[in-house]
């Protein structure tokens, strides 16, 4: 045990897919800039998908534009779950998590793999890649806000960037979503220090 908070390794994938969909399919600022989504273009939606499947590990092979559309919307959705879990709102957040939760037909599954034993996952009604990976999103949501790691989900505190996290550390402390932001901070405090004593 490495004293890190320990979701299983589905609920991870799917916490992991959701961060990624939220901070590549929404629009708000991420590092000090302006992020602007994918606008309408199905081109550039379907490469914000792939792009984020391929950083949880899960290259697509193709993604059809109306899943990607899909997910965009509902990574808005996934947003307003971070950012009132954040804000402690955990009311607005399961009231969210209920609503993708039955507008993606979540549905619990026992699942094997190779070279791995039974695991609970959660898939949507068919085999389309939103139908999955949304249901699968609500379902590791619904899991957090659901227990006691509700705190681990989290918007950067950094100036101008909303980018979202989970927090998976030991003392459940983090408030970047980046090195990079939390570099940012530091530096921008120490300068302000400098400057108060010059």
């Amino acid at each position: 045990m490495t004293g890190q908070v320990s979701f299983d390794s589905h609920a991870r994938s799917v916490l992991a897919a959701s961060v990624e969909y939220v901070n590549r399919l929404t629009p708000g600022y991420s590092g000090g800039v302006a992020y602007a989504a994918p606008a309408d273009d199905p081109e550039a939606i379907t490469e914000a998908v792939a792009q984020a499947l391929t950083a949880i590990g899960h290259p697509p092979k193709s993604v059809p534009v109306n899943d990607a559309r899909r997910l965009k919307q509902l990574a808005g959705r996934m947003r307003m779950v971070f950012e009132a879990a954040a804000a402690d709102d955990l009311d607005t957040a399961a009231t969210e998590i209920n609503a993708l939760l039955v507008d993606t037909n979540a549905r619990p599954q026992l699942d094997r793999g190779r070279d791995r034993p039974w695991s609970l996952h959660f898939h949507g009604p068919d085999e389309q890649l939103a139908n999955g990976w949304a249901a699968g999103c609500a379902a590791g949501l619904a899991l957090a806000v659901g227990s006691d790691l509700a705190g681990r989900l989290g918007v950067c505190a950094a100036p101008q960037c909303d980018r979202v996290f989970v927090d998976v550390s030991k003392n459940g402390q983090r408030r970047f979503c980046s090195p990079q932001c939390q570099s940012r901070v530091k530096a921008a405090a120490h300068r302000a220090r400098q400057a108060a004593t010059e």
